[in-house]
Formats: structure tokens, C-alpha cells, sequence
């Protein structure tokens, strides 16, 4: 069924391969000996370098992915008995499979918001039951820039939000797993709308942008991150080799590869969305903000499309589909992608018409 698959799909912008020059710094540093667990130069040049985009307090500890970013660095600042107030949609409820309440011991409750986005207004419903034993009592606001609707947070948006959770003696966590889709966007360096916003603890990622794997927990604000170095033993993160995550965001940050990897591909949305809009009776759901394309298209259209092209269903109640692009994704395979819709698309209206 498969035989005839396009090399680069639209499904994840995981599924992209790792950028040249991230791979020429990992074999920059696979010579010789040097110090395990980070405590190696790597390791401190590439915090050095988070901490000239995030601030000079930060605190950064380098995990294997963005589950354990996310769930450790939530841990740090929780207790059992409080919860953690984030959007439906978000990946700490839909896709980390139960790890926040099993590691953090935390309650996850959710707001619905049509494009991903949380606003104080959507969270009153949680705000209450403070100091009253039988509540679970709310602790943290979590939000992910760029969200999982391809939206993206304003930098006012964010202030307010953390305004919101400091009035109340919370925190802000973002997942920041597209954070530099979300910079190229905004047009703004990372400490713009993560710590002069108010963030408290940050996911800072880049395997969806042209990475092998890793993953950055910032503490924002000073005295946070506290016995965050057993809290990451324990969660089995402590890469003996750190020089091997560590290493990639050396590459990754210095001469601005982040913003030309994050600027293509939401270009390379912006090119999927002009293209498929001219496509009779496909629905674009969500503002394209980022690298993600969402849209409505017949389940028959849709399985005719992906004998050709991995991208995967989003709502199957809507027949929504999400179309990420990647850092590597070329002009070609959008021409390519939107010439097999347009003409599943045609004989599907065809039958319809012949109904």
C-alpha cells in the first residue's frame, strides 16, 4: 500500500532527519576523553549559550526528550497534592502518556480552547479550593509556545497569563518544544517572551527543528531548579555521555542556525497553506503561525492522500487532519502534496455530483 511514499511527509516534524552542522559538532566532540554527566566543557559552553538567549540567572539541565523536560521540570516545583491547569490539547495531557501524574504525583486539569491558546479567563473554573484540604490545589499554568494547534502566544498573552499565576502564588511552565517556530513568528529573541514575560520554567526544545534528540529544563527565576539534580537522577535523565546532547545545541544556537531552520519551515507552511486554500472544498481549521497546516478533508480524500505522503488524522470526529512542515521540507514536495489532494479532491466532488 505504501510502496510509493514521498521520502518527506507532512506528519511530524520529528520524523525530519538532523541538520548537517548539528552533525559535524557531534563529531567535533566524539574525540578523546572528557568528563561524564556534565560536568564536561561542552555541557557548559551550550548553558553559556541558553543563558545569553534566556538571561544570566537561568539555570539550564540538559534531559534525553521533551516528556521528561516537561514532567521533571513540573516535578521540581510541585508537591502531590497540587495540580497543574493546562489546555486540552496539550501534550502533557494527550501525549505523555499519564507521566505527569505518575512522576509528578500531580492532578492535570484541562481548559477547551478552540486554537490551543489559554487565557485567564478560561482558567477561572479552576481557581479555587485554595488552603481547603479537600482540593487538589493549583500550582502551575502550563502552556506550549508554539501551541499544538500551530498557534502562537503573543508576548502580552504570555505576560498576562503569568501575571495571572503570580497573583494567585503560581507558576508558568511552558513547553517550549517549537519555541524558535515560535521566536521566528513573533519576530523576537527567546528572553523576549519567556523570562522578561514571566515564565518560570521553560522546555527548551530543538529535535523538531533540525536536532537529534535532547531537550533543555530552564529555571527562569532564581531558586526554583533546588534539588533539581536528584529530581533528574531519579527520573533517569543524567546522560553519562552529556556531551552528545549538549554538544548539538553549540551548533544549534551560534550563527542563528535555530532562526534559518525555524524561518524555513514556517515558510514552507505559509507556501502549504497558500497552495491548499485554492483546493475546492478543503477547510483550513487554525491561523498557520508556525510550521503546522490544520485542515478538514474527506476520509476517503485523506486515505487516497496518504498512500502517497505520511500525515496523520488530528480530530476524527471533524475529519481534521495536521500537516507539519520540517526544516528540510522542500517547495517540490508542497507541489507535489497539493497536485495529489487537488486531484483526489476532483473526483471525490465528481462522485458526489454524480450521487
Amino acid at each position: 500500500m505504501h510502496n510509493k511514499l514521498k521520502s518527506r511527509g507532512f506528519a511530524s516534524d520529528n520524523n525530519s532527519g538532523v541538520h548537517p552542522l548539528i552533525m559535524e559538532e557531534l563529531a567535533k566532540v566524539n574525540h578523546g576523553h572528557t568528563l561524564g554527566y556534565g560536568s564536561d566543557e561542552y555541557t557548559n559552553k551550550a548553558a553559556e549559550l541558553l543563558k545569553e538567549h534566556l538571561g544570566p540567572e537561568a539555570e539550564i539541565w540538559f534531559v534525553y526528550n521533551g516528556t521528561a523536560a516537561n514532567v521533571l521540570g513540573i516535578t521540581a516545583v510541585t508537591r502531590p497534592w497540587n495540580s497543574v491547569i493546562t489546555a486540552f490539547t496539550a501534550h502533557i495531557e494527550q501525549d505523555e502518556c499519564g507521566a505527569p501524574e505518575k512522576f509528578a504525583g500531580c492532578k492535570v486539569l484541562t481548559v477547551d480552547t478552540p486554537n490551543g491558546k489559554l487565557k485567564p479567563e478560561l482558567l477561572a473554573r479552576h481557581m479555587h479550593g485554595f488552603g481547603f484540604e479537600h482540593h487538589s490545589q493549583p500550582k502551575v499554568i502550563s502552556i506550549t509556545q508554539s501551541t499544538e494547534m500551530g498557534t502562537v502566544y503573543t508576548r502580552d498573552e504570555i505576560m498576562s497569563l503569568a501575571c495571572f499565576a503570580h497573583e494567585n502564588n503560581m507558576l508558568l511552565h511552558a513547553d517550549g518544544a517549537r519555541i524558535a517556530n515560535a521566536a521566528v513568528y513573533l519576530g523576537l529573541g527567546f528572553k523576549e517572551f519567556t523570562t522578561d514575560a514571566g515564565v518560570d520554567i521553560l522546555s527548551f526544545g530543538g529535535t523538531k527543528n533540525g536536532m537529534m534528540f535532547g531537550e533543555a529544563v530552564c529555571f527562569l527565576r532564581p531558586g526554583l531548579s533546588g534539588d533539581f539534580k536528584y529530581i533528574r537522577k531519579q527520573g533517569m535523565q543524567l546522560a553519562s555521555k552529556m556531551r552528545y546532547i549538549s554538544a548539538q545545541y553549540i551548533a544549534y544556537l551560534k550563527d542563528g542556525l535555530w532562526k534559518r531552520l525555524a524561518e524555513h519551515s514556517n515558510a514552507m507552511a505559509g507556501l502549504l497553506f497558500d497552495k491548499i486554500t485554492k483546493v475546492k472544498g478543503i477547510t483550513v481549521t487554525q491561523q498557520v503561525q508556525s510550521n503546522g497546516v490544520f485542515v478538514i478533508m474527506p476520509r476517503q480524500v485523506a486515505m487516497a492522500v496518504q498512500k502517497h505522503f505520511y500525515f496523520y488524522p488530528w480530530n476524527e470526529e471533524k475529519s481534521e487532519y495536521r500537516l507539519m512542515t520540517s526544516w528540510d521540507t522542500e517547495a517540490g514536495d508542497i507541489d507535489d502534496f497539493v497536485d495529489i489532494l487537488d486531484k483526489e479532491m476532483a473526483k471525490y466532488n465528481a462522485n458526489k455530483k454524480g450521487l
